[in-house]
């Protein structure tokens, strides 16, 4: 059974993983998704009690 990151691995060769690659890519050049993606990370990180 291949570990946790060997599959992650794979998944990211494989050409749906690029094609996911891609869109985060993309997503993270966005302002506004990144401003988002900030306020979802400060909320994990214990910024909303």
């Amino acid at each position: 059974m291949p570990s946790m990151m060997e599959r992650i691995k794979q998944f990211a060769r494989s050409p749906q993983g690029r094609r996911t690659t891609e869109q985060v890519r993309r997503a993270a050049a966005d302002p506004r998704r990144r401003a988002q993606a900030q306020r979802l990370l400060g909320r994990f990180r214990g910024g909303h009690r």
